[in-house]
């Protein structure tokens, strides 16, 4: 059996529901799957409810965007505690400047004579974590793009002129917002320019896991993964990073073959650690 630890949902910068992604996983015999909503949680218990009476498992998580030395370091929390209150502070903070960074890419593209509004881009997302991709979701209702990729390559890429940088936590900050709420931290997609000094600096300070398998690692990536999780006794995680088929990268939940194992790890530390279960 397969499972998807990294996925995304309406609730961020998907293009998915958390029930259609249930949907999806239990049409393909997935074993278990994770929303990883950027600096949210709200999609974890409509997933949960999804999924009752099935033989999926829904494991409660978040992905949080960080950066360490110029370099985008993120970190995923798997078994949060949903209800704790110092991480939802954390999420709101990150959010507002969310917002203020919206409010700014619209402001850039009107003074490219391109007509948005910042109604525009909430129009496209649920409000909860705005990001680039729901600016390019208005771009692209508008007529200004052909597709979401096109957006980013014209105006929202960094270095193109209407990107704005955002506000980032380190990703020491977000490991101990995830342990502070129960949580296991793992680093997302070591592959994507994440270097051997700042996994080291993260082992140091106590990450728990690396994720191994991403749909944009390469073979020699996946190796490198694990030999740096054997190397330092890391759990192994792995999943698409699905956006759902409107993401910027379309790929479908479930489309990469990652070991039923990585889930089976991450329940066996949850049990080990008497991780809150969500009800």
């Amino acid at each position: 059996m397969s499972c998807d630890l990294h996925i995304h949902s309406t609730y961020s910068d998907g293009t998915q529901t958390p029930e259609e992604i249930v949907a999806e996983a239990i049409d393909k015999s997935l074993s278990a799957i994770a929303i990883t909503d950027h600096d949210t949680v709200q999609g974890v218990m409509p997933a949960i409810e999804a999924a009752r009476g099935s033989d999926l498992t829904v494991i409660p998580a978040c992905e949080i965007s960080t950066e360490y030395e110029g370099a985008e370091v993120h970190i995923l929390g798997y078994w949060i505690d949903l209800d704790h209150e110092e991480l939802h502070e954390k999420f709101r903070y990150v959010r507002n400047a969310r917002r203020l960074r919206a409010d700014e890419i619209v402001g850039k593209l009107r003074a490219l004579g391109v007509e948005i509004t910042i109604d525009d881009v909430l129009a496209r997302s649920d409000g909860v974590s705005l990001g680039r991709p729901h600016v390019a979701q208005a771009l692209l209702a508008k007529g200004y793009v052909s597709g979401p990729q096109e957006a980013f390559d014209r105006y929202l890429g960094r270095d193109r002129p209407a990107y704005v940088p955002r506000y980032k936590l380190s990703p020491f900050e977000a490991m101990q917002a995830v342990r502070d709420a129960h949580g296991c931290a793992v680093l997302a997609h070591p592959g994507l320019g994440v270097g051997d000094h700042i996994i080291h600096a993260l082992v140091e300070a106590g990450i728990e896991g690396l994720e191994a398998w991403h749909t944009h690692h390469s073979p020699s990536n996946t190796r490198r993964a694990l030999r740096l999780a054997e190397e330092h006794g890391l759990l192994v995680t792995g999943g698409t990073d699905s956006h759902g088929p409107g993401g910027s990268y379309p790929v479908e939940v479930g489309d990469l073959d990652v070991p039923d194992e990585c889930a089976e790890a991450l329940i066996a530390w949850a049990r080990e650690h008497s991780a809150p279960m969500p009800t």
